[in-house]
């Protein structure tokens, strides 16, 4: 099978030809038919990733059809239409006993502690544990859009956020994770601030609904753009997600809260990338919380997908462009810019040649 492969961090990657993945006992092969391109895929290939062993396939945001069984597999037939959380779960620990497989002890992901779905196939584990059904209305470029930026921002806006009709939402970050927030926020009847660098993206926020947009980039440090979110919020946010995952809109996240507000990370946090220089006094002084995301359970998607279409989310509007396989390579090199060239998400599809 052909597949985007790096053999060093950082190098750049490209399209060769690959052994065909095949299933193990209780996993099944998954024929590609779109994928999306995210930026834990570009942590991975700079090597943010301790789990990532070389040479090695990113890609995690798939939807496909299963061409492969394992014979321990009992819900799942060939032709299925399926996606998948990115982190999938072993089924039998202590978290998934308690429902909490997006932070399974025996976790594993494709596209980090294994080989992706930027290739035409890629073998998942513990099939019955972790394949997610698509309904015919949803194409499979959509449910590549609806993958762990859409799922992680489902968990984080409603779940750890508990985000409540009338509240103030602070997002920083307008990148796919960001958008879906901001879709899901605006749903709930939140009213939105979104801070970004980039024009374009600022723009798609307030398409998508945001009241008020910040350019972070006008500020001088991110105590100010805090304070500026502060003032349109009339003294803080409910709630507010970093989307990006660096320490200053990290900071100025925890920075943009009003008393006893949440902020949730939604935006990984490689230690690589240093520590974020966390406002403690006004933690304690204000009772914030603190919440991480970390993804979204398989049995958690069909709630999602009501969501969706009790909203009539139009998930189409998350993406912002389709490349073919061979785009790959580029499309991570764009995302060495820390302002992207293109707003939404970038999905592989792959009947584009």
């Amino acid at each position: 099978m052909r597949a985007v492969v790096f053999d060093k961090f950082g190098a750049p990657p490209e399209v060769r030809e690959v052994p065909d993945p095949h299933a193990s006992p209780d996993g099944v092969v998954i024929e590609v038919e779109a994928t999306g391109v995210c930026r834990s895929d570009w942590h991975s290939w700079q090597g943010h990733d301790s789990a990532v062993r070389l040479p090695h396939v990113a890609g995690h945001e798939l939807a496909g059809r299963v061409v492969e069984l394992g014979g321990l597999v009992r819900d799942w037939r060939l032709g299925d239409r399926v996606t998948v959380p990115f982190v999938c779960a072993c089924g039998s620990c202590e978290q998934c006993a308690t429902g909490n497989q997006q932070i399974c002890d025996r976790e594993f992901q494709p596209g980090a502690t294994h080989w992706g779905s930027f290739a035409d196939r890629v073998a998942i584990d513990h099939a019955d544990v972790n394949l997610v059904a698509l309904p015919d209305s949803l194409g499979s470029v959509q449910a590549a859009a609806l993958g762990c930026r859409f799922g992680t921002a489902f968990r984080a806006v409603l779940r750890q956020g508990e985000v409540r009709a009338g509240q103030w939402v602070a997002v920083y970050g307008c990148g796919g994770a960001g958008l879906s927030a901001i879709m899901l926020a605006v749903a709930a009847g939140a009213r939105v601030v979104a801070i970004d660098l980039s024009p374009g993206a600022r723009a798609l926020a307030t398409e998508f609904g945001a009241v008020a947009t910040v350019d972070a980039g006008a500020f001088d440090g991110h105590e100010a753009t805090a304070e500026a979110v502060r003032e349109i919020t009339g003294g803080g946010a409910h709630l507010s997600l970093d989307c990006v995952g660096h320490p200053t809109t990290c900071a100025a996240s925890i920075g943009s809260l009003r008393k006893r507000g949440a902020h949730v990370q939604v935006g990984l946090m490689p230690p690589a990338q240093g520590v974020a220089p966390i406002p403690m006094h006004r933690v304690i002084g204000g009772e914030l919380r603190i919440l991480g995301s970390h993804g979204v359970q398989a049995h958690e998607y069909p709630e999602m997908l009501r969501v969706v279409a009790d909203a009539s989310l139009d998930l189409d509007k998350l993406v912002g462009r389709r490349i073919g396989l061979d785009g790959v390579p580029a499309a991570l090199e764009e995302m060495n810019n820390p302002v992207p060239a293109r707003a939404g998400v970038t999905v592989v599809d792959f009947s584009v040649e």
